[in-house]
């Protein structure tokens, strides 16, 4: 087994401290990969690292057995088969939160552009235009922001907006509490009407697919503007297309798409492209170099601790165990396992015949999957290893100290 790490995508440099301090080389590769070449490339590897365009299925999962975990340096995991990892005792993380104030700050530029129509005013330049009119241009002050999702970027959007003395209201499906003097909507519908610029700020779900469609769109004021910086399956954007083009909406920002290329020499299409006061960006709302920089050393961390003390915290696809670092003069057990009776009992079978004292034990299951710590006296490594590696329901196992 290789002590190699994986890094995709240009993940920053940021990941690599923690991942050496694991013992770890770090080999990189900027573009996106999948298939067969992403098996040979990562042949041998502990940990693989990914943003959002490479593809770990479960045929990559199955060819790369040295692999332990993968770390999504994103939001999402969409891009990793991640029942096929669990299965395969692979751990997966990601950090959904690192990015949360750089699209915070994106929604609040556009909320003012849109009310400008900065956008167009530029473009008219650009092209030797000089149009200098106040009509349609309007102050953020005094208008009503309405945020479909109230969760960590949802909630930053309210506080910044409130600070620019917009009336905000929010609607999500969790009661949440609201920060500044926003207000919380009864239902989406009653949002849309009362909304001056209405901001998405929710997952990618079948709940949330086509969430604002011709229906939604209708029921905004004449108008009106929409911001998607949360996932390109939310807006149908054939639907706003036609709206912007009557002139029921006045304008949008969209930065998520249903379909997006997978590199930057790929083109790109879009219905909205040409319609007037419409921002349309390449899925950068987290793109700075401060989320990136703070998604490297999240993931990274998470890694390095799972790597030296077998902690699963905020893992996405297997049980969350941890327990406090074992006393230097014993060894910890990290064993995934089918969740089925009886794999306890054989364990410590198996250290009272090694005549090793357990010291300390902590095991969680999710779905088919155990995942169980054990910090025991030292023991015969190879020998325990061995009996342990043989029971049935073994999927992974790991020996520390």
């Amino acid at each position: 087994m290789t002590s190699d790490a994986l890094l995709l995508e240009k993940i920053h440099s940021d990941a690599d401290d923690a991942l050496n301090r694991s013992g770890l080389d770090v080999n990189r590769i900027d573009g996106a990969l999948e298939g067969q070449a992403l098996i040979d490339a990562a042949n041998g590897c502990r940990v693989l690292g990914v943003r959002s365009k490479s593809a770990v299925t479960a045929e990559a999962l199955n060819a790369l057995t040295s692999l332990e975990a993968v770390g999504c340096f994103c939001i999402g995991t969409n891009q990793v088969a991640l029942d096929a990892a669990a299965a395969a005792g692979v751990v997966v993380f990601n950090s959904p939160f690192s990015n949360t104030r750089s699209v915070a700050e994106m929604t609040i530029a556009e909320i003012i552009a849109l009310q400008r129509k900065l956008f167009d005013r530029s473009m008219g330049l650009h092209a030797g235009t000089w149009q200098k009119s106040a009509t349609g241009s309007h102050e953020v002050r005094g208008r009503t922001l309405g945020i479909i999702g109230y969760g960590h970027i949802g909630s930053q959007v309210s506080v910044l907006a409130e600070s620019l003395g917009m009336r905000v209201i929010y609607h999500d499906i969790v009661p949440r509490m609201p920060l500044g003097n926003a207000i919380a909507c009864e239902s989406l519908n009653e949002l849309l009407k009362a909304s001056d610029t209405v901001t998405l700020h929710v997952p990618a779900s079948p709940a949330t697919k086509d969430l604002i469609g011709e229906k939604e769109l209708r029921s905004m004021q004449p108008g009106a503007s929409l911001i998607n910086n949360a996932r390109g399956s939310v807006v149908d954007l054939a639907a706003l297309s036609k709206a912007i083009g009557d002139g029921h909406i006045g304008g949008a920002a969209i930065d998520v798409f249903p379909q997006e290329p997978g590199s930057n020499e790929e083109s790109f299409k879009c219905p909205l492209a040409g319609s007037p006061n419409v921002i349309l960006t390449p899925h950068v709302g987290g793109s700075t170099e401060e989320a990136q920089a703070q998604i490297g050393r999240d993931v990274a961390l998470k890694i390095e601790r799972f790597l030296t003390t077998g902690t699963t915290t905020t893992a996405v696809n297997v049980p969350e165990v941890d327990l406090p670092s074992h006393h230097p003069d014993q060894m910890r057990i990290l064993h995934f396992h089918r969740n089925v009776p009886g794999v306890l009992s054989a364990l410590h079978s198996i250290l009272a015949d090694a005549q090793a004292n357990i010291h300390a034990e902590y095991l969680q299951s999710l779905g088919d999957l155990s995942y169980v710590i054990l910090d025991v006296d030292p023991i015969d490594r190879e020998q325990v290893g061995k009996s342990i590696s043989a029971l049935p329901e073994t999927i992974r196992l790991r020996i520390l100290g």
